[in-house]
């Protein structure tokens, strides 16, 4: 349900923003103010789930999404640029407290068994890459002007998502875990796995979202209808989410390490292929490359992640990880409106060769270094 959500603002909110912004480059401001409203609002998410437990946290989180929504559909009937910005800065706060449905899942799970956990939850993001832009293709010229009955439409979602969150049995916090802060976060965030995690994960999701939110712009400025850019959103969040019944079974057969190297690898295939010509099947190939390159580092960084510290200090190790996610996938929205509409589809790309980069880096620097520790330890 979250997914669906999410998928169908994809979809939406850079064309959306296109049509109400003042000045072409501010397209994708209501998409950097959805992924803001996250960054603001993932570590006080994690600290209140900490407080009153997943599942009680999860379900006040979906109160933001029924108030952003309807908030959203405000803006569009009164032709507001800014106010649609400020409506999804308040949806932003729920896809915040959703992204800690996979750790709740990994909280519950055997250390073997984790990352097939993550990787499972994450599964359901498919039914999101289908159901969200059809779901936009239906609803986009439903009611009132275009745009607003596909931001009422995800009321439904939100508030089905709350129903669904009450048969989920997770146990509650213990007295000590509410209260106990473990180490200090700086000491977590000094080890050379945590800082390898967040990097792969922040910066695989900077370089995800900053490609993806360019992509309807730039079908548009290449002529493609909005059913096109509708079709290859959906399969790019298909490309995301389907590897993720095997990818757990990857991590444990091959090792997350090598897992997400591969992620990598797909990253710089979905670049080239951008770089290769403008047709709808160019988008299309790019794009399903790039999700699946994402779901491997995200869930491989992830699963790296909950390596990294003990139950008391969960809360802010992993408010830290995606509070770094979120500000990464703020910047890329904002220069990725200001990019493409500049500077074009090809500068887009390019851009993300670097960051991809730096990931490829930390991740050979990691292995050699975990190789180089293993002689030792066996000498």
């Amino acid at each position: 349900m979250l997914f669906t959500n999410n998928a169908t603002l994809i979809a939406i909110n850079g064309l959306a923003g296109l049509a109400l912004a003042p000045y072409a480059a501010l397209a994708t401001l209501p998409v950097t103010c959805w992924v803001l409203g996250g960054a603001l609002g993932t570590m006080p998410a994690s600290l209140h789930m900490k407080r009153v437990g997943r599942k009680r946290g999860l379900s006040w989180g979906t109160l933001w999404g029924v108030a952003g929504a309807l908030v959203a559909a405000t803006a569009i009937w009164l032709q507001s640029f800014w106010l649609l910005c400020f409506a999804t800065l308040v949806w932003g706060v729920y896809n915040a407290y959703g992204q800690y449905y996979r750790f709740a899942a990994a909280d519950v799970s055997s250390p073997d068994f984790r990352s097939t956990a993550i990787s499972l939850v994450l599964a359901g993001g498919l039914v999101g890459g289908l159901l969200g832009p059809a779901l936009s293709r239906w609803t986009i010229d439903l009611a009132g002007p275009r745009f607003m009955g596909a931001y009422l439409a995800l009321i439904a979602f939100a508030l089905v998502t709350m129903v669904l969150l009450r048969f989920i049995r997770i146990p509650e916090p213990t007295a000590a875990e509410r209260t106990a802060s473990g180490r200090a976060l700086g000491q977590i965030a000094a080890q050379p796995k945590f800082i390898v995690a967040v990097l792969s994960g922040a910066i695989g999701y900077g370089v995800m979202n900053f490609l993806m939110v360019s992509t309807p712009i730039a079908m548009r400025a290449c002529g493609h209808p909005y059913g096109d850019a509708a079709f290859v959103v959906s399969w790019h969040v298909v490309g995301m989410f389907a590897p993720s019944f095997i990818t757990g079974r990857l991590i444990r057969g091959l090792g997350v390490l090598p897992v997400m190297l591969v992620g990598v690898l797909l990253n710089f295939a979905a670049i080239g292929i951008a770089l290769s010509g403008i047709a709808v099947a160019q988008f299309w190939w790019s794009m399903v490359v790039l999700g699946v390159g994402w779901n491997f580092l995200y869930i491989g960084g992830t699963t790296l992640l909950t390596e990294t510290y003990r139950p008391e200090e969960r809360a802010k190790a992993q408010g830290a990880n995606d509070q770094a996610i979120f500000i990464m996938m703020v910047i890329s929205s904002l220069t990725s409106g200001a990019t493409v509409t500049t500077a074009g589809w090809e500068r887009v790309n390019l851009m993300a060769v670097p960051m991809v980069a730096v990931v490829a880096a930390a991740l050979f620097w990691f292995m050699l270094r975990e190789r180089a520790h293993r002689k030792a330890a066996v000498a």
